[in-house]
């Protein structure tokens, strides 16, 4: 027998706990918060805020172009990977700032929350309006430069890591008339770690985008890395954006356009139908793509179904037995942008990805509902055009919904909910799994023998899936292939689409290294783009690596994954003796083994993860590869038939 006791215990205080105390509570001094703490101030320390690093400078630029002073931007990306951005703006002032008792320059460049955008006598309109974005780029730049020509003379400062080296000086005359900022910095990379260059085309979309809505700038960007350049210009603002996005497809009327101030809010609407099934709407506020919407966005979309199905009943298109479009009958099709100027606009984060003035949406809604019906009732022929279109939405989206809900009954059950052909993992928390999109049974196979079974599913898919870019829902929700695909995934689609559903957090395309196998993944890819976009957004589609060849000599042997690697280890290893080489046409010429060891074994395989840099370039990408204009995808594959490497046929 044992005896027990109770015994009186005391809370013993940990070190830590004794030492918290006024002495604990750490002010940041300066920038020292934004090197901290990068996210708060550019989204992170990744790829994505490295680039947003250039924006914030170029940001300033549009903003004096916004204010009529300035009509040139250039931004230059350097063999070292600085940045250089200029423009011919009223360059940053430099006479003392009568409270800090230092030049404004060095304000501007070291304070956060300092600006001329703030009172409103500086800019009227702006998208900088947080004061963050210049000198949170100074704090996360091993050093930065500026030089400003303002009244005749060129001042300069540099910077290391946001500490001025010395006070702003003089240090040249200019000619007259003369005026601008220049900004030349490099990113830290103590803080981005990440081994990534700029990328030329990422910059290319976005400067694209803000001379289309900033009408009549110049802006350039130069690469002197490899000697590319490219400049922009364009006097239709977002009329000829839309018409951009639209020239691979077949338009159903002109550019509709509307411009209007209300209560000193600019207000710019453009929109056209096409033939097409997606929807390829934008938001801008203040130049800046607001790329998650926001009240304007809102109001766009609420004035285009509200005056379509007013405009339709007006002209009895629509019978008083029939339902009243909803927004997605109303925006099939619909290549639209909006682009709001505001004194004061309210981004939900430093990020400025969207807008959330709650008094947009009306000013919207007034701007366009009004000229809309306007414009309707006017051509009739353009009106009867689109209200046709929005009835066959309509008509397709309810034999959708019909064959989505007897999918979903046909799924009641979860033992039922899954695919036959899916070899699921035993793990059911979803962020712990991931599902392996398999081309065709004798890879699925291998797969399904080599897999990790308790975290790795495998879906093979028979022959290719259904070419989503030139099919309405109902018609694709026929295919059996894609059936398998969404009961596999849980999320349901379209209307029903929910994240939260998600049965596995990495879903993997895993498709063979020919035609057949890039064409099937270009498939997905735009299946996945189309109507599960926020499965991308949220990080969950990556793209396999399988090798291209096994290259061996005597009893070693070793993957290579591209022909530069291939031509490296034949060199290296083909010094004394031939190595031999085996060329891999597809999954299925593996066993099970070495699709293990090679693609699938989460230590050693390379994973490319999907992501949407930009939204707008992206939809007009798909719609030339996968759309039904031939002449546009012919001169694609003539422009880059010489990039092709095994090219199997």
């Amino acid at each position: 027998m044992v005896k027990s006791s109770k015994k009186k215990t005391t809370k013993k205080k940990s070190n830590q706990a004794d030492s918290y105390g006024a002495s604990s509570i750490q002010v940041l001094e300066g920038l020292e918060a934004v090197r901290r703490r990068p996210g708060m101030y550019v989204g992170g320390a990744d790829s994505r805020a490295m680039h947003h690093l250039i924006y914030e400078v170029v940001d300033n630029s549009i903003d004096e172009a916004l204010a009529g002073e300035c009509d040139f931007v250039s931004v230059t990306i350097h063999e070292d990977e600085s940045i250089t951005v200029s423009d011919n703006g009223r360059g940053i002032p430099v006479d003392k700032h009568p409270a800090e008792k230092v030049s404004a320059l060095e304000v501007v460049m070291t304070k956060l929350h300092a600006g001329g955008k703030f009172g409103g006598g500086g800019y009227k309109v702006s998208g900088g309006l947080h004061g963050v974005g210049v000198s949170a780029v100074n704090a996360l730049s091993s050093t930065c430069e500026v030089w400003v020509t303002r009244d005749g003379n060129v001042w300069y400062q540099q910077y290391k890591k946001g500490v001025p080296e010395a006070a702003v000086k003089k240090v040249g005359k200019s000619e007259k008339g003369v005026s601008g900022t220049r900004t030349k910095f490099m990113r830290d990379t103590s803080i981005f770690k990440e081994d990534n260059s700029y990328k030329f085309e990422v910059l290319l979309q976005r400067f694209r985008e803000m001379a289309f809505v900033t009408r009549a700038v110049t802006i350039q960007l130069i690469d002197e890395r490899d000697s590319r350049e490219m400049t922009f210009y364009f006097e239709g603002g977002i009329k000829s954006f839309v018409r951009y996005l639209n020239r691979n497809r077949r338009t159903l009327h002109s550019v509709l356009h509307v411009e209007k101030e209300i209560d000193g809010t600019g207000v710019e609407v453009a929109l056209q139908y096409n033939e097409g099934y997606a929807e390829s709407t934008y938001s801008f506020a203040n130049t800046i793509n607001t790329t998650d919407g926001g009240t304007h966005m809102t109001g766009l979309r609420s004035a285009l179904t509200r005056t379509v199905n007013d405009y339709a009943r007006k002209a009895n298109l629509l019978k008083d037995g029939d339902q009243n479009f909803s927004g997605d009958d109303t925006r099939e099709g619909l290549t639209g942008i909006v682009s709001i100027k505001h004194k004061d606009p309210q981004f939900e984060s430093q990020t400025k990805v969207k807008l959330m003035n709650p008094e947009v949406s009306a000013l919207v809604q007034q701007a366009l509902g009004d000229y809309l019906l306007e414009q309707l009732e006017k051509d009739s022929r353009m009106g009867k055009t689109i209200v046709e279109k929005c009835l066959t939405s309509a008509r397709a989206r309810d034999a959708a919904r019909k064959a989505r809900d007897l999918v979903i009954r046909k799924s009641a059950l979860e033992s039922l909910t899954l695919p036959g052909k899916l070899a699921d993992c035993s793990e059911r928390d979803p962020s712990k799994c991931e599902l392996y999109i398999v081309e065709g049974d004798s890879a699925g196979g291998s797969a399904k023998q080599g897999r990790d079974r308790h975290f790795q599913a495998i879906l093979p898919l028979r022959g290719k899936i259904l070419n989503t870019e030139r099919a309405r829902l109902d018609k694709i929700l026929g295919s059996n292939e894609v059936k398998a695909l969404i009961s596999a995934l849980g999320t349901g689609i379209s209307d029903g689409f929910d994240l939260e559903g998600l049965r596995y957090h990495r879903i993997i395309i895993m498709t063979d290294a020919d035609v057949d196998g890039s064409h099937i993944r270009t498939l997905l890819l735009t299946f996945f783009f189309r109507y599960m976009q926020s499965l991308i957004e949220g990080g969950h589609l990556f793209i396999a690596q399988p090798p291209l060849y096994r290259v061996a000599k005597g009893k070693k042997s070793t993957y290579v994954y591209n022909e530069d690697e291939k031509d490296a280890m034949l060199e290296k290893w083909g010094k004394n003796g031939k190595p031999t080489l085996q060329r891999y046409k597809g999954l299925g010429e593996m066993n099970p083994e070495q699709l293990w060891d090679t693609t699938m074994d989460p230590a050693i395989r390379m994973l490319l993860q999907v992501t949407i840099q930009d939204a707008a370039e992206a939809d007009r990408t798909f719609d030339m590869l996968m759309g039904s204009a031939v002449p546009p995808r012919r001169r694609f594959i003539q422009t880059h038939a010489k990039e092709v490497r095994n090219l199997d046929v």
